[in-house]
C-alpha cells in the first residue's frame, strides 16, 4: 500500500519524514515533569553565550570560589594517576577517606562520627539528592526556610514528597527562628532542610537558635538535614559551627559537607553526608544502584584536602570579607535598592522591588533587562522563593564587583 508521500520527489519525502518525526511526542516519567531546571544554571548559560560573542559580562550568577584548588590536593591527584588508582572504589568511597572526613569534622567542628556513619558522594547536591530519596515517601512533607537553595524543593518533588516553606525575613539576617518552624509541622513533616550559612541570603543561625531548631525536630521525631557546605566562610562574630557538636544530636540529623567551597574543589564533585549507620547503609545502595563509587582520583584528592593544611580557607576569606565590605556599600548607595549584610559564605542578597515598573515588573524581568542592557548577570530572587530580590554571588575579582556596581547604578538609575 502505498503513502501519501511516495509521488513527491525523493528530498522532500525525507524532509517530510524528518518533520514528522520532531513532531512525535513521548510520556516523560512524573517524576521528571516534577521538577525544573536550575535556574542558576540557566543564567549561567545565558552568560556564557554572551562570553562566547566576545560580550563582556559582569558575572556574579557562579556560585563558586574563583581560587584555584591548593596545589598539595592537585599534587594528591596527580600521583594516584602515577599509581594508577583509576579502578573502582568500594561504593560510599575510599575507607582512608572516610575515616579521614570524620576526623577533620571532629577536628574542625567538634562532632563524633564513626566511619560507618559517613558516605562519599559526587558533591554536596548528590549527598542530599540520595538522603531525601533514601527517607521520603510521596506525601510526605520537608520543610525548607525561604529564602532556599533552588534545589531543595525540586529534590524533593522528584522524590514525590510536599516542600513546605517558612519564611524569614531581611530586617531578622534571614534566620530561621525555631518558633516560626514549630507552627509549620504537621503529622506528614519528615525532614527539615537548614542551610547555615545559607545560600543565597548569606544568613547564619546563632548556635544558640540551632539547638532549639534541633530541639523541635527531636520533639517531632523528624530528621533535621544540616547542609553545611559553607561551614568555614563566616564574618564578625559568626563562627563556623555543626549541629553535630551539641549534646545527643545525632540521632535524627543528617549533616551534608562538601569540599567544594572550602577547598575550591567545585569540579571535582566531592560531597559526604554523616549520619545514623542505617541511613548510610540506604544511601549507599541508592547509590550503588545510581553512580557507584565517585570518582577515584577525586578522593584521593580529597584525602589530601582532609588531611593537609588548610591554610588557603583564612586566605580565601579575608579576600571574601573584603568584597564583601565593597558589594554591600555599593549596593547599599544605589537609590531604592537595600541590602543586608550576609554574615556567611559569598552572596549577596539585594532588595531591588522599589524598581519595578512597566518594563520590569518582577526581579526574573528585571534580570533579563540588566543582562541584556548592561551585560550583567545575577540570579533572580525568585528562583530562591523570595521575590523582588537579587543573589549576587561576590567570588570575584574586585575590578569586575566594581565595574558591575557602575553598571547596575547607571542600570537601576534609569529605571526610576
Amino acid at each position: 500500500m502505498s503513502s501519501k508521500h511516495d509521488s513527491l520527489p525523493q528530498g522532500m519525502q525525507m524532509e517530510t519524514a524528518i518533520r514528522v518525526k520532531a513532531e512525535e511526542t513521548f510520556q516523560l516519567a512524573d517524576r521528571v515533569n516534577r521538577i525544573s531546571p536550575s535556574p542558576t544554571m540557566m543564567v549561567l548559560q545565558a552568560a556564557e553565550q554572551l562570553k562566547s560573542k566576545g560580550v563582556d559580562v559582569a558575572d556574579f550568577g557562579a556560585g563558586e570560589p574563583d581560587f584555584p584548588t591548593p596545589e598539595h590536593i592537585k599534587r594528591a591527584a596527580i600521583k594516584a594517576l602515577e599509581e594508577n588508582r583509576t579502578k573502582y572504589t568500594p561504593v560510599p568511597g575510599i575507607p582512608a577517606l572516610r575515616q579521614a572526613i570524620c576526623d577533620w569534622h571532629k577536628r574542625e567542628l567538634g562532632s563524633s562520627y564513626q566511619l560507618a556513619e559517613c558516605i562519599v558522594n559526587v558533591g554536596g547536591k548528590h549527598t542530599i539528592f540520595n538522603a531525601v530519596c533514601s527517607l521520603i515517601n510521596p506525601g510526605d512533607e520537608v520543610v525548607i526556610p525561604a529564602p532556599y537553595w533552588v534545589s531543595y524543593p525540586d529534590i524533593v518533588k522528584y522524590a514525590g514528597g510536599k516542600p513546605v516553606f517558612v519564611a524569614t525575613t531581611a530586617a531578622d539576617n534571614f534566620i530561621l527562628r525555631a518558633a516560626d518552624l514549630e507552627k509549620a509541622l504537621t503529622p506528614r513533616t519528615r525532614m527539615v532542610i537548614v542551610n547555615s550559612p545559607s545560600n543565597p541570603t548569606g544568613g547564619v543561625i546563632p548556635p544558640d537558635e540551632f539547638e532549639k531548631i534541633l530541639a523541635v525536630c527531636q520533639s517531632h521525631g523528624v530528621w533535621l538535614l544540616s547542609d553545611e557546605c559553607y561551614s568555614h566562610f563566616t564574618y564578625g562574630d559568626a563562627k563556623p559551627f555543626a549541629v553535630a557538636s551539641l549534646p545527643n544530636a545525632k540521632a535524627r540529623l543528617i549533616t551534608v559537607g562538601s569540599l567544594s567551597k572550602t577547598f575550591a574543589m567545585t569540579g571535582w564533585r566531592v560531597g559526604y553526608a554523616l549520619a545514623p549507620q542505617p541511613l548510610i547503609a540506604a544511601m549507599t545502595k541508592l547509590q550503588s544502584q545510581s553512580t557507584s563509587n565517585p570518582t577515584s582520583i577525586a578522593q584521593y584528592a580529597a584525602l589530601a584536602a582532609m588531611t593537609g593544611p588548610m591554610d588557603s580557607v583564612p586566605v580565601m576569606l579575608a579576600e571574601y570579607a573584603r568584597r564583601r565590605e565593597r558589594i554591600v556599600a555599593g549596593l547599599r548607595a544605589i537609590p531604592g535598592v537595600t541590602c543586608t549584610a550576609p554574615q556567611g559564605a559569598f552572596y549577596v542578597f539585594p532588595n531591588i522591588a522599589a524598581h519595578y515598573n512597566a518594563q520590569a515588573s518582577n526581579d526574573t524581568a528585571v534580570t533579563k533587562l540588566l543582562l541584556e542592557r548592561e551585560h550583567v548577570a545575577v540570579v533572580p530572587g525568585e528562583a530562591f522563593g523570595a521575590p523582588g530580590f537579587l543573589r549576587l554571588s561576590y567570588a570575584t575579582s574586585m575590578d569586575r564587583i566594581d565595574e558591575g556596581l557602575r553598571r547596575m547604578e547607571r542600570f537601576f538609575g534609569q529605571s526610576r
